[in-house]
């Protein structure tokens, strides 16, 4: 009885461990590995970090252009010290001086976008306590507003509101962009793994044949049937099956743990399961391009380049001739001893100046600052026509590729299935007596070559499937432009 329970409970932990092993081992497609190195990658976190430092910078911008209210005072402002005096006589006396100068003021101004000014607006009060003489004063703004004008400058308003809407467009598809090169690489680390999975199940296929036909080789020669070369041989390829499988368990840890760091996987054990089928979808060339040109970041910042270098053409324009700012306010203002007297029948006030900074000898700075932006957009031109034309032809490159990849896949395919069958063959002829080692030799090693070569044609032909979405941002299989939340 005891020795039956024993038995009872070392099946039942062996069964335990296999289904704890089970369930610690994930079968994964290449979807799935593509999804989750979008969802917990530390690029497609560092993609979202990104988008979200863009967007407040966005935010930053707008807040330029909306009214700002500002409180800004002195509370308290006391000083003690002694103060230069001049004296009737014309000689400077030191006298003490101990007081406190306290102000508070509040303020709001609005930017004007087309002129480049500001409309401002500002009630002010300030107290002055002189304890030495035992008195107070008062002044203070009930109200006042202004205006200010540059006037012959560079309008930094006006132009970022035309470069800074294209940069934030620009972020928002770079981000796509970003979660779009994820898919990419994972379909990389993807491919990595799955062929060193394929090269050990190969050799370790391998060292089970070559034990198995050695045994019966080991028959034969016993008979007189085959020779000791021939022997020797079968020996000499189940070292090297043996080594293979040494080689390839290597590999396929490494190929297993990038994919882990890179998706964020923590399962014990993963099995990755081949494509069984590729896009059937048709790309045309001239649609992949089109929808590049309205997607893609790159298409947003050719245009912005642009209208960068002619920005920096028109600040310099403006920072080389008459610089000039007209200021006016109007307002209301009065100083007395009693705070309610300040605001008692207070008197108007009035400021009209214009500010000139007028360069008379620069020694031909301001005309080389013109002529270097003027220089500086031409390259930009010419810099950005080169660009647009390396776009176009990557991605029609691309697209010829894709279905020259697709082709691949279908020849390599139908490739693995005779390799295959033409293997089985041999073996069952060897076994026979009917075909001599190398021959056996050769079928094995065209075997191995048409799988691998099937996987590498599979790996061609996601990776181009991959590298069109990242290049166009567009899935063509659901026809619909790609987006993100």
């Amino acid at each position: 009885m005891k020795v039956l329970t024993l038995i009872l409970i070392f099946l039942m932990f062996n069964l335990a461990r296999g289904l704890a092993q089970t369930s610690d081992t994930l079968k994964l497609s290449l979807t799935d590995i593509v999804q989750m190195a979008k969802e917990k990658s530390i690029s497609a976190k560092q993609a979202s970090t990104t988008r979200e430092t863009r967007y407040w910078e966005w935010r930053t911008f707008k807040s330029n252009y909306q009214p700002q209210l500002r409180l800004s005072g002195i509370l308290p402002g006391y000083s003690k010290t002694f103060a230069e005096v001049l004296q009737p006589n014309g000689t400077i006396d030191f006298q003490p001086v101990r007081n406190n100068n306290s102000s508070i003021n509040m303020s709001f101004s609005q930017s004007i976008t087309m002129t480049g000014g500001s409309v401002f607006g500002t009630t002010e009060l300030q107290r002055f306590d002189d304890f030495d003489r035992n008195s107070v004063l008062y002044r203070g703004t009930p109200y006042a507003l202004g205006y200010s004008q540059p006037l012959f400058q560079y309008n930094k308003l006006k132009w970022d509101q035309r470069v800074e809407p294209m940069k934030f467009r620009e972020s928002k598809q770079a981000y796509i962009e970003s979660m779009e090169k994820i898919a990419v690489n994972a379909t990389t680390f993807f491919f990595d793994l799955l062929l060193a999975q394929v090269n050990l199940q190969i050799a370790e296929t391998n060292f089970s044949n070559t034990e198995n036909i050695l045994k019966v080789a080991g028959l034969k020669y016993e008979l007189g049937k085959i020779t000791r070369n021939e022997i020797l041989q079968l020996q000499l390829e189940k070292l090297k099956s043996q080594k293979a499988v040494g080689v390839a368990r290597r590999d396929m840890e490494i190929a297993t743990l990038n994919l882990r760091s890179f998706t964020g996987l923590n399962a014990a054990a993963i099995v990755l399961e081949p494509p069984r089928q590729t896009s059937r979808v048709q790309i045309v060339a001239t649609r992949a391009l089109s929808e590049a040109y309205a997607n893609r970041a790159d298409a947003i910042a050719f245009v912005r380049r642009i209208a960068e270098a002619r920005r920096d053409v028109a600040k310099a324009k403006g920072d080389n001739g008459i610089n000039a700012t007209l200021t006016a306010r109007l307002g209301f203002s009065k100083s007395s001893k009693q705070l309610a007297g300040v605001l008692s029948s207070p008197q108007d006030q009035q400021l009209l100046q214009i500010e000139l900074d007028i360069p008379i000898l620069d020694w031909g700075r301001s005309q080389s600052r013109s002529k270097t932006a003027k220089a500086n957009l031409q390259f930009a031109e010419y810099s950005v026509e080169q660009d647009k034309q390396n776009f176009s032809q990557e991605i029609l490159t691309q697209v010829t590729l894709f279905d020259m990849m697709k082709d691949q896949v279908t020849l390599t395919s139908r490739a693995d299935s005779i390799a295959s069958e033409k293997f089985l063959i041999a073996k069952e002829r060897y076994l026979l007596g009917n075909l001599g080692i190398t021959d056996l030799s050769i079928a094995f090693q065209e075997k191995d070559q048409a799988k691998r070569d099937y996987i590498s044609a599979l790996r061609d032909f996601w990776g181009s499937y991959y590298d069109l979405r990242y290049l166009s941002l567009y899935d063509f299989d659901k026809d619909q432009k790609i987006t993100y939340q």
